[in-house]
Parts: C-alpha cells; structure tokens; sequence
C-alpha cells in the first residue's frame, strides 16, 4: 500500500511518520534509498564515520511530505501494532517503467551522487538515468537552509521537465513554484497500477454521503473522500457534478481502492500541513462540543478555539461495555484532553478517558530529571528491566539500579506486571530515551538532584551513585550522567588503601562537592561530609609539659572526678604523685549506650571510679575506658598489639569508632583500627548505616583479611560470624554484666534520691490523679519520688473514669532516671495480687 505522509520526528535511525486518519509509522534508517543503504553499510564494515554520510537529522526536517509504502505491519508485547515503511523510491516508484515517464510527472526522488553540472537522481525506475541541473536546485537549496548542496539520500519531489531517449534519460527540476503548479492530467497516461499518493488532480463529485464522498478523477478513476478530510469550511456546500481539487492520499493496487484529501495545505504539491501549537498538546478542555458522532469510528468535536479533533471510538469511554452511543449526540459537551495531533488530518487527537486526563506524563517531554514515577515491569533482559511509565512512555532501569544491592536473580524480586516505584536518571525526549532507578536510598532521597555542573556548587551535599572504584578513589555518577571523582584521601577521615575492596558498582552514598568547573565538566567531590571535630577532640587537656608515659596500655587504675562535661569526665588519677589528668568519654563508662548515658547523669564531681583501665595516650590526654567487655580482652590476652600480630579469622573486642554511609570503623585496644564495610555489617540488610551502629558502640568483630602492604583490616561485624561457640553463655554474660551495672547505678541513686530506688518495675504503690492530658493519657503525684513525673497511657488506665483528686492504686511498669520519669499502669489484670 502507498501512502502520502508527512514526517513527525526525526531521530538517528528512524524517522517517525504522520499518517492519514490519525496513524502513524516508521522508516527505519536502511530504507530511505539504495546509496545511502551503501554509504551506512560502507562506513559500519570501516568502523569509521563516512564524511559523504549525513545523519537522519541533516537530510530531513518535520512537516515535509513524502511518499511512503508499507513494507511491513508488526506487533508489539503489549498488543500495538507498529507499522514499518520505507521511502526507497525503488519501492514506492516500483510499479513505474521507463516507457511510462511523461513530461509533467511528479515522482519521488534520492539523491545518488553529485556531478559536475548537477545531480544523479534515483527514481527507481530501472534503466533510466535521472538528471538534476544545477540551475533546477538552486532555490531549493537555498530555501531549505541545510548547506550548499543536496545529500545523498536526501528525498526529493522530482518535476519530470524532459524525456529522452524512450525514457532512458529524464531531465528533472524541484523548483518549488513549478512542483506546486504541477497537476496530474489524463496526458501523462497513469495507470491504477502506477498511481502514486501526492499527485494533486482535478476531480468530480460524483456521490455525497454522510461520512464522506465519492470522486472520478484521471477520466476512469475512482477515490473515497472520508470525513477527516472534508474542507471543514466548505462540508455542507459540495454538490453532485461539483469540479473541485483533490490530493491523492493514499492507493492500495490490489483492491482498486483510492482515499483523496481536499484540505488546502494538500493541494498544491510540495505543501505543509500545519503544526499543532506545542503548548496545547496535553492540554485539558473543560467543554468539547460534538460536531459528528460515527458509530463505527468516533466522534468529531470542536475545541474552544474553534479548530476540529478527533476521538477515537475506543477514546470514548473507559471500556466498551461502558461505552453509550447516546451521550454524544450533536451539541452535547464532554471534558477530554488533546494526546496527539495528526499532520495529515490536521486534526486534533483527543481522548475522553478519566485516567488518561488524570495522567501525569503524556509524552516523554512532560518528564522531567529527578521526577519519581510509577510504573508497570514490562520484561526483565540482562541489561535491566523494561517498565511502562504510561501509553506510549518506556524506560530502562539498568541492571546495576534494580535494587541498593546488586541482585543476581531480579526474576525473584520482580514479576512481569508488577507496580514499581521509579526515580527518573536521565530523560532525552528527542532520542526517547528514559533511563530509571529503583534503588530506594535514590527514590526517596530528599536531597537535591545534581543534574547538570552548573548547579554543583562547593558545599553542595547530594546522593549519588559509584560507577568505579579503584587504586585512585571513586567515580560517582548523578542525574543526567553528571559524574565526579572522590580522590582516595577525601574516602574518609580514616585512611582507605584498597577502596575496590570497599565499594561497589551501584552504591549510592551522601557526596559533598568541593570544587566544579562546568566548561570542562570535571567535578572534585568528597565523602567527608563535615570537617567537625569529633566528640573526643572537643576537650583538651593542655599540661604544661610534657608528661613522661607512666601507665601501660591495659593497667588499671582507680580515679576521681574533677569535672562532668557533656561529652565525658575529667578525672584525676588516685594515688599518682603529679595529679595526672585524664578524661573518660561518655561513651567509654560501659559496654552499653544507654547505661553510659545514665551513669554519667548518676554521677557527681568528687566521686571515685574504681578500675578503670588505661586505654590510650595521644600525647594531648590519657583517655582511660570502664568498659568490661575491652578491659576482660586485655586481661585475657584476647588481643593484638601490633599489626604483625592479626590473622584472618581472629574474633577481636573492640569500640565503634567512626560510622562512615559506606561502613564502620572499629578500633582495638593498641590502637589498630579496621574497617566493616556496609555488606559485612549486619546480617540484615543495611539502608543506612546510622540505624546499626553509633560511635563508642562495643563490639565483637572477625578479621576478614588483611593488606601488610598497607596495613589495612577488613572486618566482619556479623552476628551470626562472631560467636566463639557457646552464644547461649556469651549471651548470659552480657544480661549479667547489665544487671550488674543497673544495680551499681541504682545505689548512685539512692544518695540524691533514695525514695526512687524503692519504685521498681512491679511494685504496686498508690497515687493521687492530677489531672488527664490531650491524648487520654494521666499525671499523678504521691509517689515518693518528688520533682518526677508520673504517667499513665490511655491504654493503661484499662478503660477507668478517673478524676482529679482520686487516690488510685497503680503498678510500675518503668522507672527513666534519664528522664524523671515513672510509667504506671492501672489495668486490672497487672494489678492482681499473684499467688506466692
């Protein structure tokens, strides 16, 4: 089948095609004509760009005509079908021989070569030699704006101006005024089978009926004039016998079936149809007024600017049950929203389906970098996984971006169907290119989209990906293939020498940008977000000399408290001649986070600590620690004091000493530090780091390797790899030493407040209501604990009407001395007495 079209878009490798009564087709780059299909074939065997070689883009604009022939009709997964053309003038001239060629013609032509005085010219006709002088081109050329010359492979309306030599030599001219004048007559013998789309002819209404009319035309020929292609201004005045000019649209040679168009823009040869103004594409409309509705087809609507649109049958309603003919009677009003606009109809597509109103993205255009998109998985290929974003809109999520980690089997996690999540990387609406991500640390990050250098200003801090890790540091990527190297020494504030050991294709992580020159698109990033002093560094202790090193690593001291300080104690070491002044972290006080902070609230200045151990002298401050667990490990000998001394598979005790968004730093006593990276962290899957671990933490850790060279630990913070054996004791242990250290705090208590060591969990005790909060819970007094607060949830005062001034008797639950805070319950089945 032949086909006038009008190109719509123009990418590297197809052009995308307007067809009549709102169709659309593609022309993939081998079928614009046998020279240029030689030229792509040339330069892909060289493996070298072809200077004779123009890009799609360069020979061919949007809203120019071209005559077409449907190579082939295919259908997608989703069940579109897809039409393939090509306008190879061996194809759509085929049925043409050269003793057919008349003067006055108008055909199709590529451009084969360039000559001395003009151009060879392919116009498929085999044994004809078509020639293009100089002088026929020039205008031409000159109002086409695309260099001094024609192309190859560019695609010509060709004017027959001389035939020579039966046919064997045409002379040929594109002189806009003389394309445009051209007209088909009986004179240049077409034939049905020769017939092409495009000829302007003159033509006589023969039969009017309500979608369309019939026309003779060519003496003997017959063609159908639909509804769509009726002169919107003159519909109602055609007449039988009328002579009016028509544009053959479209001629199917096997069913003798002609379509002809009588819209201006078509009936002059060489025409344009006209554009849809950009803005209006997408656009939503109120009130659409019907002007026709065809049962078997849809229905014609004028929009609020007066111009004409179209909806499909199958736009017309959400399903076809749904669907009521009656509703769309001639002057009724509908909402609807303008999908698309046909250049051959010059017509409006619109469609009246809620959802496709409701849509947010109609075309890639709409889509923007950064925006998080729903979608629906299409296929899964080892590239990534195809989703549809919305009819006609598909993106890629690269294999690498299915998940925060990398995932071997995507065919688990994700099924053919499934509703997904997405964030958008990259958009290129011309190329209909969407590159997506599922990773969630992206998704449902809150920080800005780097999407361009220019935006990357110092200071900036943003999620970004690593695309490489290697000896030198890390290349991260961002939105919009925006990409940047964090150099080894700004890894972290603790030294890295093997950052492929560290990091991993795909991890998304916090980068702050140092410095960016957009010009040469070269970016200098950091994952040292802050340059803060960490808590230990805020106290210093400067003496006045140097202190000769008195104390060994591991001994144990007893010291007394000079001061309490947010951060730790400055303590004086007992029976030491020189007053030594030392300082204990907060965080160093136990094993356990919670306990440490209540100990500190528990002591005074003036009390004495016994046994605490020597842990560290940095030249500035002894730091000494009291936590069990690091002090046992010293005095077993359960650990290492050099480098030389660690070997693979060591279970070691140790504290948390920095939390990094790749991993954690642990450090020993001796001072040998290593690295936990994010994977070997938690037998759970880890999206933030923060969520496992915080600084001071202590922890048991199994060496993983070790780099001599570099003197360098990886570790293993696993539960399930760091259990000697016996987890059941391991276990025991750490409840008691719990215990153990809740009682020491409870008689530190009992100086400042004795009367709250009497309130422990279970004791029954009376109270007096004071009144009842917002939120249903209770306040009461009488306790023996003055200046605390007590409290009952809603849900704990069992459903009981309570009021101001009751005594009540209540159970306690917990006891906060962090907070003064006592929660009771008054609930029946907690308050029975149990049976001793």
């Amino acid at each position: 089948m032949l086909l006038l079209g009008c190109i719509k878009e123009v990418t590297d490798y197809e052009l995308a095609i307007s067809l009549p009564n709102g169709l659309s087709g593609f022309v993939p780059v081998t079928q614009i004509s046998d020279a240029y299909g030689k030229l792509l074939t040339k330069q892909v065997a060289q493996g070298e760009l072809l200077e004779e070689l123009n890009s799609l883009p360069e020979l061919f604009s949007p809203g120019t005509l071209v005559r077409c022939i449907v190579t082939s009709i295919e259908k997608s997964d989703d069940g579109r079908r897809s039409v393939k053309l090509s306008i190879d003038p061996k194809k759509v001239n085929k049925a043409l021989n050269s003793t057919a060629l008349a003067a006055g013609m108008l055909l199709s032509g590529s451009v084969m070569s360039m000559e001395d005085h003009g151009y060879l010219i392919d116009i498929g006709v085999t044994g004809t030699h078509a020639f293009l002088p100089h002088q026929k081109a020039k205008t031409y050329i000159k109002a086409l704006k695309k260099g001094p010359d024609l192309k190859i492979g560019q695609n010509l309306n060709c004017l027959i101006v001389e035939v020579k030599n039966e046919g064997r030599v045409v002379c040929l001219s594109i002189e806009r005024s003389e394309v445009a004048a051209s007209i088909a007559t009986e004179r240049q013998n077409w034939t049905l089978s020769n017939l092409l789309p495009g000829l302007v002819v003159k033509a006589r209404v023969q039969k009017l009926a309500p979608l369309g009319m019939k026309l003779t035309f060519l003496s003997y020929f017959t063609g159908i004039v639909d509804f769509m292609h009726m002169d919107p201004e003159k519909s109602m005045s055609y007449s039988p016998d009328q002579v009016v000019r028509a544009c053959v649209l479209s001629v199917q040679p096997s069913s003798r079936a002609v379509r002809l168009s009588l819209l201006p823009p078509f009936l002059q040869a060489g025409g344009a149809p006209r554009q849809l103004p950009g803005q209006r594409l997408g656009a939503v409309l109120e009130e659409a007024t019907v002007k026709a509705f065809y049962k078997h087809f849809g229905a014609v609507f004028e929009l609020d600017d007066g111009t004409l649109a179209f909806a499909r049958l199958k736009h017309l309603s959400k399903t076809r049950k749904s669907f009521k003919p009656g509703a769309f009677k001639e002057g009724s009003k509908h909402k609807c929203r303008i999908i698309d606009y046909s250049l051959m109809d010059e017509m409006c597509i619109v469609s009246l389906k809620h959802q496709i109103i409701e849509a947010r993205f109609l075309q890639y255009q709409d889509i923007h970098t950064g925006d998080v998109v729903q979608g629906k998985v299409l296929s899964l290929k080892p590239i990534g996984m195809q989703v549809k974003v919305a009819d006609g809109i598909r993106g890629l999520v690269p294999s690498i971006h299915l998940s925060d980690v990398i995932l071997k089997q995507p065919e688990k996690k994700y099924n053919i169907g499934d509703e997904v999540k997405c964030r958008v990387l990259e958009c290129n609406p011309e190329g209909k290119k969407l590159i997506l991500t599922l990773k969630k640390s992206l998704v449902q990050s809150k920080l800005p989209v780097l999407s361009n250098y220019e935006d990357a200003k110092p200071g900036l801090i943003t999620h970004g990906f690593v695309v490489c890790a290697r000896e030198f540091g890390c290349i991260v990527k961002f939105y919009n293939d925006v990409k940047g190297l964090v150099p080894k020494n700004e890894l972290s504030s603790e030294p890295i020498s093997c950052p492929e050991k560290v990091f991993y294709e795909g991890q998304v992580l916090k980068v702050m940008v140092l410095k960016c020159e957009p010009q040469q698109e070269r970016l200098l990033l950091s994952f040292k977000l802050s340059s803060k002093p960490g808590p230990e560094d805020k106290w210093k202790c400067t003496p006045k000399e140097k202190r000769e090193v008195k104390y060994q690593i591991g001994e144990i001291v007893d010291v007394k408290i000079l001061k309490k300080k947010d951060n730790g104690l400055e303590v004086s070491i007992l029976e030491d001649e020189d007053n030594v002044v030392a300082w204990i972290p907060m965080l160093h006080l136990s094993d356990f986070v919670a306990t440490s902070k209540l100990l500190w609230h528990c002591l005074q200045e003036g009390d004495v600590l016994p046994r605490v151990m020597y842990l560290s002298d940095k030249g500035e401050h002894i730091i000494l620690s009291r936590k069990s667990a690091v002090i046992s490990a010293v005095q077993e000998e359960q650990v290492v004091r050099n480098f030389s001394e660690i070997q693979p598979g060591m279970l070691l005790t140790g504290y948390v000493r920095n939390v990094m968004p790749f991993g954690v730093f642990v450090e020993f006593p001796f001072g040998v530090t290593g690295l936990a990276p994010k994977v070997s962290m938690s037998d759970k899957f880890v999206t933030d780091t923060k969520d496992h671990f915080v600084v001071g933490q202590t922890v048991i850790a199994k060496v993983m390797s070790i780099d001599e060279e570099k003197q360098r630990v990886l570790l293993n913070l696993k539960v399930s790899e760091c259990s000697s054996g016996d987890s059941a004791a391991e276990s025991f242990a750490l409840l008691s030493q719990y215990f153990k250290e809740l009682k020491g705090i409870r008689d530190l208590l009992k100086r400042g407040e004795p009367s709250i060591c009497e309130l422990v969990p279970g004791k029954r005790v009376h109270v007096v209501v004071q009144g009842v909060r917002e939120d249903g819970s209770a306040l009461f007094s009488g306790c023996s604990a003055s200046g605390w607060t007590v409290t009952a949830t809603r849900y704990h005062l069992g459903g009981k009407n309570i009021a101001c001034g009751e005594k009540r008797k209540v159970l306690v639950l917990h006891v906060d001395a962090l907070k003064s805070e006592v929660h009771v319950s008054l609930r029946e089945e907690l308050l029975k007495e149990r049976p001793s």
